[in-house]
């Protein structure tokens, strides 16, 4: 069986896939931007990266597989595994594995996976339809030719009176020549000045905007919640081995408030503990059955919060 085609549809809405035993892999966001030397507009994306570290099972890719298939759980990830364990020998053996549509792997000399990702798909879903864009150069006109047309038109009239002065026509010329040359040149600068100043305030809205996303990612949420501070008494339970997870934090007291927050929706919410990454761990509820793990997972998903995963204790 090959798993690659439902990898490559998940990437479109997630943002880390994981295959059990063998790695995940992650989506990253990318800013527009501009080749200078071809001028060249390249539209917001997502690349793809690989991480062999991230190889524990969290439910996601199983679970997507065995409700595409109507197959087991358990079934499913038995044969997951059993791709993962073919994938690592084939590495270890000097092949290398191409993934349609995600990219291709292959063992260093160090015996460590390397990753080449597809570049033809974006998996951007809110630049679908967009596509790179190749701008014209304007071409400008010469300032000299704009001085010397406003020089033919600039207006010296002499009075009789004074026709023993006509020797400083000449001087009175270049004068007006070089007020308008340093008018027009101050009046670029200004507007020189003001592209560069929208172009530096565009790009810290868009940073501000990437460090919202992350702040608002499930896996690394830090920004304290600003609810109130309230003391219940809670009665330990007896956790079953498929935890639904609600989100990771850095800091403890976030996820302590946001036990509190899922307990005032109704939820059997509590304190996991800490991941091997150091991350304070929060389950909406915790059950024995894989099959009503999934079920209660895809009612979190459709109500609460799509970013919520299933992690599997063996």
């Amino acid at each position: 069986m090959r798993i690659d085609s439902y990898i490559e549809k998940l990437l479109f809405d997630y943002n880390c896939v994981v295959v059990p035993g063998f790695g995940a892999f992650l989506a990253h966001g990318k800013s527009a931007e501009i080749d200078l030397a071809t001028n060249t507009l390249v539209p917001p994306s997502k690349t793809i990266s690989f991480n062999a570290q991230l190889s524990k099972n969290d439910g996601l890719l199983v679970s997507h597989i065995s409700k595409e298939k109507n197959l087991g759980y358990e079934d499913m990830l038995h044969e997951v595994e059993n791709i993962a364990d073919d994938w690592n020998t084939r590495l270890a053996q000097g092949d290398s594995i191409e993934l349609f549509g995600i990219g291709k792997l292959w063992h260093n000399s160090e015996q460590r996976i390397q990753f080449q990702p597809e570049e033809k798909i974006n998996f951007l879903t809110s630049s679908f339809g967009l596509s790179t864009f190749a701008a014209t150069p304007i071409q400008r006109e010469v300032i000299k030719e704009e001085i010397e047309e406003l020089e033919e038109r600039i207006p010296f009239i002499i009075t009789p009176e004074k026709r023993e002065q006509t020797s400083f026509r000449p001087w009175l010329k270049y004068a007006a020549v070089i007020l308008l040359a340093v008018s027009f040149g101050a009046t670029s600068y200004r507007t020189y000045g003001e592209l560069q100043q929208k172009e530096v305030a565009a790009q810290q809205d868009a940073q501000q905007e990437v460090s919202r996303l992350i702040q608002e990612a499930t896996f690394f949420e830090s920004a304290p919640l600003e609810l109130p501070a309230i003391n219940i008494k809670v009665t330990k339970k007896k956790l079953g081995k498929h935890h639904i997870i609600a989100g990771a934090f850095r800091e403890e007291q976030n996820a302590d408030k946001k036990v509190d927050q899922l307990k005032q929706k109704g939820y059997n919410a509590f304190y996991l503990g800490v991941n091997k990454y150091g991350l304070h761990q929060v389950a909406y509820d915790s059950f024995d059955d894989p099959k009503e793990a999934l079920i209660f997972l895809r009612e979190v998903k459709s109500k609460e919060s799509r970013d919520a995963w299933m992690l599997s204790e063996k």
